[in-house]
């Protein structure tokens, strides 16, 4: 299959997503990493709508890409207006992006209803504005919005609007399912059509690419079938952000294209740098990576049940469809309630633990792991803690710090919010120290106390941080007092970890989850100086 091209849209699309903002200096940090992936286009923003657009094109001039192009994105001039004149086209070419994306309208339900606009002016439109951008030197993209539900429509006018592109001179026509609502088979059947038409209309190539919307859960089904059906370029987000439901993923669509399709979009090296890179965007972005987000996920090549277990230590092919250090990724084995001895052995050696002679240690382990989760434990959840446990049960743990006391405060004042003060004493081997801090809460502050005693002594620990709290009530049976459950979840430079707590009081609970993160974090320090 020829090669496909990947077309980013992840700092302009992406973030018209909910909860998603990137500041100018981060989309530059996002564009390098996208750049050193292997992508070939990367759309950088608006810059006839918002200044930090302005201000991203300003800075990327001065930044040098081995393999990607950067692009700007703006729509057609307006009605009744010279191109030359329209401000957005003007911004367009200011901004000085060798790449510009410009959008028209494909349905007449937006031409004459929305825009109060006629056919004909709209065609115009079209054609003036790649006129205009082509004469300034740009090489540009036309995206032919709502293109799908204007073809179903009135497909005749639908073709005659990429018409009106290519007369302009634009030989890349993007189509797009803005609304996401167009199933699989509608869509193939459209873009060969379109292809067909384009392919007996011209004696020369005409580029035709793929833009779809979430909005059915068929965004990438429906990229990879325009692909199959002709399209050379995939439009998409990283991690699939975007308005709404949100774009066809990246992350997805790439691994498909280059593994299951046999399309090289991206080099086998870069494919590589796949999980590192959606891992990058979520967490600059702010959001919680989506374990079970397809071959990046945390959950993509993870294993529960025994069964499943014991087949892949044997075949991997059993029970995975493909090598997960391909993207990045890695084989995942939890150990719950669930899980027989395959789990256990997997994952001591996975964690380098030795078991002893005949696995003397793992039915312990076994038994020790069914009761705890009987009180209220996930381990499949909080793979820091399980690790603690399985090294105390097979007599390995070794513990950088014992708790003393610590004692914790909360205090109202009028109308200002409550703040935390903790105390705590700690032992390290034959050393005590005593600290304080304040929080914003009973964790925060336990949190920044620990963390203050522990750093005096161990200085990496200020690589580490808490990125998640998560606390839930257990309901209890008959006699029993209801239990809360506490997820920690904590991230140094290159590794995220989680650790959890159970009591009927949430400051243990809190306790026991916080601990054996600063123990995880401290292990991890210590194998890694090896």
């Amino acid at each position: 299959m020829k090669q496909v091209l990947i077309y980013d849209t992840t700092l302009r699309d992406g973030m018209q997503g909910e909860n998603i903002c990137f500041s100018p200096e981060e989309k530059v940090k996002i564009a390098q990493k996208l750049d050193d992936m292997g992508i070939h286009y990367i759309e950088g923003g608006w810059p006839g709508s918002n200044p930090s657009a302005v201000r991203f094109f300003d800075l990327i001039k001065d930044v040098k890409f081995k393999c990607a192009k950067i692009a700007a994105f703006g729509s057609t001039r307006r009605a009744n207006t010279r191109a030359r004149e329209d401000r957005n086209l003007q911004a367009l070419v200011k901004c000085g992006a060798p790449v510009v994306t410009i959008f028209g309208k494909s349905w007449n339900l937006h031409v004459e209803k929305i825009m109060n606009n006629t056919a004909e002016e709209n065609l115009a439109m079209i054609e003036e504005s790649i006129v205009f951008l082509i004469g300034e030197k740009r090489e540009v993209i036309y995206d032919a919005e709502h293109f799908f539900d204007g073809f179903i429509a009135d497909p005749d006018y639908a073709i005659a609007t990429l018409k009106a592109a290519i007369k302009g001179g634009c030989k890349t026509l993007v189509l797009c399912d803005t609304n996401g609502g167009t199933l699989p088979h509608e869509l193939e059947k459209i873009t060969r059509t379109v292809t067909a038409t384009m392919e007996q209309t011209y004696d020369f190539p005409v580029q035709i690419g793929i833009h779809t919307h979430n909005d059915i859960g068929m965004a990438v089904a429906n990229a990879i079938t325009a692909v199959r059906a002709g399209a050379g370029m995939v439009q998409g987000t990283i991690n699939g952000y975007g308005e709404r439901c949100g774009n066809a993923d990246l992350t997805s669509i790439i691994p498909i294209l280059a593994l299951k399709m046999d399309s090289p979009c991206v080099s086998p090296e870069n494919l590589k740098k796949l999980l590192p890179l959606s891992r990058f965007v979520s967490e600059t972005a702010n959001m919680t990576p989506l374990n079970s987000r397809p071959f990046v996920g945390k959950s993509a090549f993870t294993h529960k049940g025994g069964i499943h277990v014991s087949a892949v230590m044997k075949q991997s092919c059993a029970y995975e469809h493909m090598d997960p250090s391909l993207v990045g990724n890695k084989r995942r084995v939890l150990v719950s309630e669930q899980s027989g001895k395959s789990n256990v052995l997997y994952k001591a050696k996975e964690m380098g633990l030795d078991l002893g002679p005949d696995d003397a240690f793992s039915q312990n382990i076994i038994s020790a792991i069914k009761e705890l989760e009987e009180d209220g434990y996930q381990f499949d959840v909080a793979e820091g803690s399980l690790k603690i446990i399985m090294e105390k049960l097979s007599e390995q743990y070794e513990s950088h710090f014992e708790l003393e006391s610590f004692r914790v405060s909360i205090e109202k004042n009028r109308d200002q919010p409550c703040y935390a003060h903790a105390t705590i004493k700690i032992r390290v081997g034959d050393t005590f120290e005593i600290t304080a801090a304040e929080g914003d809460g009973p964790v925060s502050a336990l949190d920044n106390a620990l963390r203050k005693a522990l750093t005096k002594i161990y200085p990496t620990i200020s690589d580490m941080h808490l990125i998640d709290f998560k606390v839930r009530v257990i309901e209890g049976s008959g006699s029993t007092d209801s239990k809360v459950r506490v997820l920690i979840e904590s991230r140094d430079e290159n590794n995220i970890f989680s650790t959890i707590g159970v009591s009927e009081d949430i400051i243990e609970a809190s306790w026991q989850a916080l601990a054996d993160s600063f123990q995880y974090k401290l292990a991890l320090d210590k194998e890694n100086s090896v």
